[in-house]
């Protein structure tokens, strides 16, 4: 076959398909349009390359592997035929509450999306709870959609679809559920236990307070924790531990100070709560007695032998009030005494009456408002030690306010001969120079200070100004008890001479 009769052929069979195609009714234009969607629509009917994202918290109490196994079985049969999973995502121990940006695994994901040789098209999940809570999904999809990674899950049997109303209306429905289920439960748990409390006296578990230990108190009251074995406890007062409480509660009825027992406790080389349980105090030193912890023991009601609940109560704040999207943080704070839970009867042997507890807390001093009486302090924060930079603290000395400085010494230790001796100073000795040492600063700051400046404060109105005046322009008013002078804290010290001792 020659040249010419090749080219007649190819002529003529293009000439036949185009005839075929308009003869047919299709279009050319979208013929040709659909062949190039062709190995978009192949890569989606089972080219595609996943991602698989899991998590599972300790508040589900399941066993990690198991629930990982469960939920990427899941994910492996939703994209069946449609492609393979070739990364895995797997978070251990994160709450559903925390955004993406908070979970390592789920954070780690995210930051290869901006990757274009990530190695994956798209992000398949095995069950929306384990990926999303509350809003997370309405944060979460813009993102990925930007990078064009699709997201899979069995909700809605497949791709979900970004623009789809009905696939929005079922994420908005998940998230609320999800939400509904932590509240729902959050609630059902501490109604439990605040009952369990009152009426029973349980001991719901936890490390038990120093000068008790747990005891058996035979099969659990839940037939179905019965039948797995588990006991019930109670507490039993401790042989080594429980003498140290009640020789606490004397010394304090006696009117010793907290920091008094503290240091007669270190004298005496009593093993502190950390050393004497450090199985369940491993993230505590347990070198010594600290006032703080003596403090609470002597305000630990359930050495009444009351079992109480909620003394503690965890609020969640918000991570960063500037970016909403972190989420929020737990915080735990101490609840007032009214909202304690305080069992009918007593759960366990008392280390101390419950007249003598309650006078214990009497003595220590009340906050807020008592009359005529109530100790003020003016210049609290405002002075500093020109020795050790320290801030002084108050201190109520001869019936009247005064401050000093310790030095990082504390009455609950025992002092070192070589630490710099306390330096005082009384309230009554700086304000009469406050006056004078506004007049400087107003004179440094226009470079004039002039003989014939005077300023007085006549009235409790007039110094309350000043001291306001002070804080609000964040002076520090530095006291050298050698010089007896008075200082200014920036760049351009300026001093004036207290008042001597009387």
């Amino acid at each position: 076959m020659g040249q010419q009769q090749v080219m007649a052929s190819a002529v003529t069979a293009s000439c036949v398909g185009r005839a075929s195609c308009v003869g047919s009714g299709r279009d050319v234009l979208a013929s040709w349009a659909e062949g190039l969607s062709g190995p978009a629509r192949k890569r989606d009917q089972g080219c595609l390359q996943f991602a698989f994202y899991g998590r599972v918290s300790t508040e589900d109490w399941q066993d990690p592997v198991a629930s990982r196994a469960r939920q990427l079985q899941q994910a492996v049969m939703l994209v069946a035929g449609r492609g393979v999973i070739v990364a895995e995502f797997f978070d251990s121990g994160e709450s559903r509450a925390l955004p993406w940006s908070r979970r390592s695994q789920a954070a780690a994901l995210v930051a290869q999306l901006a990757d274009p040789e990530r190695g994956w098209d798209a992000i398949v999940i095995g069950e929306y709870e384990r990926a999303f809570y509350g809003g997370q999904y309405a944060s979460m999809a813009p993102l990925f959609e930007h990078y064009g990674v699709g997201l899979w899950m069995p909700e809605v049997g497949g791709r979900v679809d970004w623009h789809a109303e009905d696939h929005e209306q079922t994420m908005l429905a998940l998230g609320l559920s999800s939400k509904r289920e932590i509240t729902r439960t959050r609630i059902r748990v501490r109604t439990a236990m605040a009952a369990q409390t009152r009426e029973q006296g349980r001991y719901l578990g936890g490390r038990p307070p120093y000068g008790y230990r747990p005891a058996d108190a035979g099969p659990h009251p839940n037939k179905a924790h019965a039948a797995w074995r588990r006991r019930a406890h109670r507490l039993e007062p401790d042989s080594d531990t429980a003498p140290v409480v009640v020789w606490m509660f004397a010394q304090r009825l006696a009117g010793h100070s907290a920091a008094r027992i503290t240091r007669a406790l270190n004298d005496a080389a009593v093993p502190c709560p950390s050393a004497a349980d450090p199985k369940r105090n491993p993230h505590r030193s347990g070198a010594r007695w600290t006032l703080r912890t003596v403090a609470a023991i002597l305000a630990n009601p359930r050495y009444t032998g009351r079992q109480v609940w909620n003394r503690q109560r965890t609020d969640f704040d918000l991570a960063d009030p500037a970016n909403t999207a972190l989420g929020h943080r737990q915080v735990q704070r101490w609840n007032l005494p009214e909202g304690w839970v305080i069992s009918r009867r007593p759960a366990h042997p008392a280390l101390v009456s419950e007249a003598d507890f309650i006078a214990a807390q009497d003595i220590t001093a009340r906050r807020g408002p008592a009359g005529p009486a109530t100790r003020r302090y003016l210049l609290a924060g405002l002075l500093a030690c020109a020795r050790c930079g320290r801030r002084l603290e108050s201190s109520w000395s001869n019936g009247r306010p005064a401050y000093r400085c310790r030095h990082g010494y504390t009455s609950a230790t025992s002092p070192d001969p070589g630490r710099p001796k306390n330096a005082y100073v009384r309230e009554d000795q700086v304000l009469p120079h406050l006056a004078a040492l506004a007049i400087l600063l107003r004179g440094h700051a226009s470079g004039q200070v002039t003989p014939d400046s005077t300023m007085q404060l006549t009235t409790p109105d007039a110094t309350a100004d000043l001291i306001d005046q002070l804080r609000a322009a964040g002076t520090v008013l530095t006291y050298n008890p050698d010089t007896r002078t008075i200082r200014t804290g920036d760049s351009h010290p300026i001093a004036v001479t207290a008042a001597a001792a009387t």
